[in-house]
């Protein structure tokens, strides 16, 4: 009986020895596997439009200049919520995020919709490169400009701005590829990026050739897009000053619909798009602010593009393009949960040559927004937003016409689970 005894005594001084989980180093249960478990969250995203078109009319009118002939949705090419009156599920975002080891940590954001799943998101970076050296790996949002790389929850507005769409299309610029980032050992912080990209954006840049009756454009090999940055902050005071530089150059090859027999044009060439940014965000006190955000933008192309003719079919001429915007915002913050703000979108600049005449597109193409915003925790937003948008035009007997569209959203964003901090 004594000797019976003895394991068990033995067992219970080992687990009164051992450490609990509590964070003891080199202890803890080896069987637990909270450690090892990634930080999870789950954004969704709905809403309830009323705008003053139907959807099908809505859904055909143009960005001229930059709606892609033959497109299915070019509502859709713009924007990626808010795209039905009545209710939306705009897209729930599931993400993971852990530190893998001493060397790298692990990202990831899966954009689940109703149509389907997409991995926007999912890379490795370094955290021991020397010298302030830091480098990204898989499949990321660019960090062009502002707010290229924040993902949509995390914007001011229930839409990204005209000319971010306009140029990059409603998923923004993603790809694949690879980032190296340098931090400057200065009192400011600068930062200074170069990304190697596949170069698929279908907006600006893309790789895929096409066929033609007469004529065969060739895949362009990867990588086929390069972007810099150079992105610098300081403090003033209260006042905290961010500004950027960006430029991103690569092949641009884009042949809307062709595949399925409906395209009528198609374009092979190169473009490059730069971009400048800056926000001033100045603390009344821990809780309320006023923050100032600007962007412009500007994108050149060149190359051959293909017009199909019912009478003469394919025509080829050479294409130029000069095309600029911007977007301004002021969003105040007056106390834990409500917000303001308020956004001039303008794309001022669409000079588009084919063999050396000057296209009729219109110009000054404008949308104005204005959100209030109540977020009764860190967990859950509602947004009411007006916008006016005068960019849209149909296009009726080969003249452009302007269709000014008012709309009202209703925007809920619930997230669950840990999600880390957002940077500045």
């Amino acid at each position: 009986m004594k000797l019976k005894i003895i394991p068990v005594i033995l067992l219970l001084a080992a687990l009164a020895m051992t450490p609990r989980l509590s964070g003891q180093e080199g202890g803890g249960n080896p069987f637990a596997q909270a450690k090892f478990v990634p930080d999870i969250s789950l954004i969704l995203d709905t809403s309830f439009v009323i705008r003053d078109l139907d959807d099908e009319w809505f859904n055909m009118l143009w960005l001229p200049g930059f709606s892609r002939a033959g497109a299915a949705g070019r509502a859709a090419e713009l924007d990626e919520s808010n795209l039905e009156k009545g209710f939306n599920l705009n897209y729930a975002e599931l993400s993971l995020a852990s530190v893998v080891d001493p060397y790298f940590d692990l990202f990831a954001v899966f954009h689940l919709s109703q149509e389907g799943f997409d991995i926007e998101e999912a890379y490795f970076s370094t955290r021991r490169l020397p010298a302030g050296l830091q480098l990204r790996g898989g499949k990321f949002l660019s960090q062009f400009g502002r707010i290229n790389g924040q993902h949509a929850h995390y914007w001011d507005f229930a839409s990204a701005p005209l000319v971010q769409s306009a140029f990059f299309g409603g998923g923004g610029l993603g790809e694949l590829g690879a980032r190296l980032s340098w931090v400057a050992p200065l009192d400011v912080f600068l930062q200074l990026a170069l990304e190697v990209l596949q170069g698929d954006n279908g907006m600006s840049f893309g790789r895929k050739g096409f066929e033609l009756p007469d004529v065969s454009v060739a895949d362009v090999q990867a990588p086929g897009l390069l972007v810099a940055t150079a992105k610098s902050s300081f403090d003033a005071g209260n006042l905290t000053v961010l500004a950027g530089l960006s430029a991103a150059a690569g092949s641009s090859r884009h042949a809307p619909g062709l595949d399925d027999g409906d395209g009528t044009t198609a374009f092979a060439g190169s473009a490059a798009v730069f971009g400048a940014d800056l926000t001033l965000k100045y603390l009344f006190d821990s809780t309320r602010y006023l923050s100032l955000q600007a962007e412009v933008m500007s994108r050149s192309s060149r190359g051959d593009r293909y017009d199909f003719d019912a009478v003469d079919g394919w025509l080829l001429r050479r294409q130029r393009g000069r095309q600029g915007g911007m977007y301004a915002q002021a969003v105040t913050r007056l106390n834990k949960r409500l917000r303001l703000g308020a956004r001039l979108d303008l794309i001022w600049q669409n000079d588009v040559r084919l063999a050396g005449a000057r296209q009729d597109l219109p110009g000054n193409l404008a949308r104005y927004a204005a959100m209030g915003e109540w977020n009764p925790t860190e967990f859950s937003r509602l947004r009411l937003q007006y916008t006016y948008d005068r960019s849209r035009h149909a296009q009726v007997y080969g003249l452009w016409q302007r269709e000014p569209v008012h709309e009202l959203a209703l925007q809920v964003n619930i997230t669950i689970g840990a999600h880390g901090a957002h940077a500045f």
